[in-house]
């Protein structure tokens, strides 16, 4: 029996997944659908307007990242009147399912993206793969990417050995290499860390006239969790809708990096790595001034010590 007391303001945290799943299905009812597709991957999508966001997540990291365990797109539906195409996994999948793959020419069939004005394509890691793999779907899509694979086919990517329980996964067949993929998207943003060697590694098999590096040193293997922690996903999709995503506007935006405290700290790291020292006091010094922030005030306290036992 349907609860009717459930709305888009509803917590989902600390549902069973089975639970999760029912509620899901209930509130996308009204105005969309929910489906089953094979045993591991769903679809939910809700209809608003014609800007569709069509994300790709995972049972396990929704939760994680959203304080009402709800899809990151029913976000930009809510607040921004967009529509949302949900797919999610039940673990990390890169949505390699002929159930998948059949939903999809299901969906192109139907003509089901020709409804839309704008479409864009949305994931991280294994998601961004998919989001890049499955644009092809939506000619002239927008795409962004963070942190993607390209494939885990070893005889593309058999220097990446984070994933090797994949390898045995077809990655060469329909909707496999995702580079590939983009080549029927308007534009591709691709957002990585070149200090984080495999992902910049994949990043450079998406080296394509219409797809934009978008670059974010220091910043880690957690670009994602970074992002929403800096509320910068949002205008990060909105500027991409809008049209004027650009290295400018991108850099603007990433000043949050500033206030950022995971990014701060892996700053001074790499610059202690370094051994850059007079750089590494001059960031403890600024942080310290803006920020309640121990470890770069020990940082300079350890510095202040040093400079005074050699005067001594």
């Amino acid at each position: 029996m349907a609860d009717n007391s459930l709305n888009f303001e509803t917590s989902l945290a600390g549902m069973k997944k089975a639970d999760w799943l029912d509620a899901v299905e209930q509130l996308c009812d009204e105005d969309g659908y929910f489906e089953d597709l094979g045993k591991r991957h769903y679809a939910a999508f809700i209809e608003r307007s014609s800007t569709l966001l069509v994300t790709f997540e995972t049972l396990q990291g929704i939760p994680a990242l959203s304080p009402l365990a709800q899809p990151l797109g029913w976000e930009m539906m809510k607040d921004h009147d967009w529509s949302n195409l949900c797919i999610a996994s039940n673990g990390d999948t890169w949505f390699r399912d002929p159930a998948v793959f059949g939903y999809f020419d299901r969906l192109i069939d139907d003509g089901f993206f020709d409804e839309f004005d704008e479409i864009i394509f949305y994931g991280a890691g294994p998601c961004a793969y998919a989001a890049a793999a499955f644009s092809v779907s939506a000619p002239e899509a927008r795409v962004l990417a963070i942190q993607p694979q390209a494939s885990l086919d070893p005889r593309i990517t058999e220097w990446d050995d984070r994933f090797l329980e994949m390898r045995r996964t077809d990655f060469s067949s329909r909707f496999g290499y995702a580079p590939d993929m983009l080549d029927a998207a308007s534009m591709a943003y691709v957002v990585y860390d070149p200090r984080e060697q495999l992902d910049a590694m994949h990043a450079a098999l998406f080296t394509r006239p219409n797809t934009t590096k978008l670059r974010l040193r220091f910043m880690g293997n957690a670009i994602q969790t970074d992002l929403l922690e800096m509320g910068q996903l949002v205008p990060l999709l909105l500027a991409i809708a809008d049209d004027r995503l650009d290295d400018l506007s991108f850099a603007k935006m990433m000043r949050a990096r500033r206030s950022h405290t995971p990014y701060l700290r892996n700053l001074l790291a790499a610059l202690d790595a370094e051994e850059r020292d007079t750089l590494a006091v001059a960031l403890a010094h600024n942080v310290t001034s803006r920020m309640h922030a121990p470890r770069f005030a020990r940082r300079l306290a350890s510095e202040t010590k040093t400079t005074s036992g050699e005067d001594d």
